[in-house]
């Protein structure tokens, strides 16, 4: 996966990375914390992928995803506009843009970056002590096919591809700061919110972030 060669240029503010295998829950959890921690923002990724509908509800540009040309993303790429980017999957492209560090920072907030497993640990090495990392792990890889199905936004082959990578990506869960176990989403959420309050509250009692770059 290709890293932006230096953050030099860029805010240094707090960063939290949520990863997970697809269907174990990440974005449950991430949303409830964002509600949680209003001094959250999200950081918004471009992709690549046509925008996902659930419940009658679809995914919105430039809320959930910057919904992108595969044309418009490699163009993105040469002008390095990304902290980091991956063809996740074939002619699927995903990328943390610079802008919205950016534009986080402006707004006094702390960035949280949504992203892929290999992507989580990529963006840690980094952003290093500045960020933390957050690996959310599903209790089995039977529940996680349950769940998956159970989305019933995926064909059956795109849940057999999405488990075969979980799998794969399980193996990744030391190289985070915390795993949380999403067996009970109560728990879950209030032990995610819990570390995100301890390693961001110098920054937010108005101290310089502990970390230097």
């Amino acid at each position: 996966m290709p890293v932006a060669a230096s953050l030099s240029a860029l805010p240094r503010i707090p960063v939290v990375i949520f990863s997970a295998p697809s269907g174990a829950g990440k974005t449950t959890i991430l949303h409830a914390a964002l509600r949680q921690l209003p001094y959250l923002q999200f950081s918004v990724s471009a992709t690549t992928r046509p925008p996902r509908g659930k419940g009658g509800v679809m995914e919105r540009d430039g809320i959930d995803y910057y919904f992108v040309s595969e044309q418009q993303f490699l163009h993105d790429v040469a002008q390095d506009a990304f902290v980091e980017w991956e063809e996740v999957y074939a002619g699927r492209y995903y990328g943390t843009l610079k802008r919205e560090i950016v534009r986080i920072a402006a707004s006094g907030g702390c960035a949280v970056f949504e992203v892929d497993v290999k992507g989580g640990v990529n963006l840690k090495q980094l952003f290093g002590e500045q960020a933390l990392s957050i690996f959310i792990q599903p209790p089995s890889i039977e529940v996680l096919r349950q769940r998956l199905t159970g989305r019933g936004t995926e064909a059956p082959d795109e849940v057999a591809r999405r488990i075969a990578k979980a799998e794969a990506e399980l193996a990744y869960h030391g190289r985070f700061d915390r795993v949380v176990v999403n067996d009970q989403l109560e728990r879950a959420v209030a032990e995610v919110v819990a570390a995100i309050e301890q390693f961001t509250a110098a920054y937010r009692a108005g101290q310089a972030h502990p970390i230097a770059r």
